[in-house]
């Protein structure tokens, strides 16, 4: 069984269709030296070896590489899907681009947005993936990591990323957990009353976030059902602290993240930059981030108290849809914020400039700032 995430429906809008360049990907393994040990206990903090695996896509050379199945985990950690793209492994890399970074939720794993790799780098990004540590489907650790290390890993990752390719300008998309990183990342500053909640890191190693250092390399964010303010993590005060644009990403039935209390809030409050909501009416939580559910996935896991199936789709919504919709308006919003396109700003509103007649039917899209 092999599931595809490169597809792109016939009826997608115009800026979800592959792009000019060939493709190529392959996999890093990144070594963070200097990063502290949350999960343990007590008084003292000990650095470790934080390693991060990390999917590339990039521009590649036309012929160079072998089209190979992607090996990724089930949702249950124990399963292994083979997951079938359009790009190349190992091909010759072409050129300098920006940087679009992916972190996914938790758990999730670097697989889990791969559409976006893919689709991104065909129109001349660079995109890495990360497998956090602590919050992938065979590693998955108190939250109390998460909530330390997603900014500190993107950051991380763009850094070494930067050294060794040189590539400049940034943008991240982040899912769920992978939202609150992104936000944090970009100067949402959590609010000093959640350092002491349940499940918080201990030995003030939160605090940071607090005032976040926002790297000039960072253009843009798109946070998908992005985590935390329907739980107060950042106040009105904190998300105005945003330095650089945004597209928010959103369900409207969205139960985990939570759409008038989460996803709108976060829209509404980052009142310093342009901003966008882009919302799928009646979609939950896995609203556009997540590839098309494996095969396996359709079937029962011993190991889960609920159908693996759930992990990727949604109730209402057909994934590969909502991909192809997420797909044409990062692209549009990346071409904008990184390489300055300002043809693409007409993509980015209520016209829905790109779609066939019909179907844009259950979009809203909502721009501030």
């Amino acid at each position: 069984m092999m599931t595809r995430i490169d597809q792109t429906r016939p009826t997608a809008p115009e800026l979800a269709f592959p792009g000019p360049m060939s493709v190529g990907v392959r996999t890093l393994s990144l070594v963070n030296r200097d990063q502290v040990d949350v999960v343990g206990s007590g008084d003292a903090v000990r650095r470790h070896d934080r390693a991060l695996t990390v999917e590339l896509w990039y521009p590649a050379r036309d012929g160079t590489g072998e089209v190979r199945p992607y090996a990724s985990l089930l949702r249950d950690g124990l399963r292994v899907v083979a997951l079938q793209g359009a790009a190349r492994r190992d091909a010759e890399a072409e050129g300098r681009y920006p940087l679009v970074i992916l972190s996914h939720g938790y758990p999730g794993n670097r697989y889990l947005m791969a559409h976006f790799g893919e689709k991104l780098a065909s129109h001349g990004y660079v995109v890495a993936s990360i497998d956090h540590r602590d919050s992938t489907y065979d590693d998955k650790a108190p939250l109390a990591s998460t909530l330390v290390n997603r900014p500190v890993d993107t950051e991380f990752v763009r850094a070494s990323l930067g050294e060794v390719a040189k590539i400049g300008t940034t943008a991240i998309i982040g899912y769920s957990m992978g939202g609150y990183g992104a936000l944090v990342s970009a100067g949402a500053g959590v609010s000093p009353a959640v350092l002491m909640m349940e499940g918080a890191p201990k030995h003030g190693m939160w605090r940071p976030h607090v005032s976040p250092t926002v790297s000039p390399a960072l253009k843009a964010i798109i946070p998908i059902g992005a985590w935390g303010r329907q739980r107060d993590l950042w106040t009105a005060e904190g998300l105005a602290g945003v330095r650089v644009p945004m597209l928010v990403m959103a369900g409207s039935a969205d139960e985990v993240s939570g759409y008038e209390t989460g996803m709108r809030r976060i829209f509404e409050e980052a009142v310093q930059v342009p901003r966008h909501l882009l919302t799928f009416v009646n979609a939950g939580h896995n609203a556009a981030a997540p590839i098309p559910a494996p095969e396996e996935a359709w079937e029962p896991s011993p190991t889960l108290d609920f159908h693996p199936f759930e992990h990727y789709a949604d109730p209402i919504w057909d994934t590969l849809a909502m991909n192809n919709i997420a797909q044409h308006f990062a692209l549009a919003f990346l071409d904008l914020h990184l390489k300055g396109r300002q043809d693409r700003a007409a993509y980015l509103s209520d016209a829905f400039k790109g779609f066939a007649p019909g179907t844009a039917r259950g979009l809203t899209f909502e721009s501030l700032g």
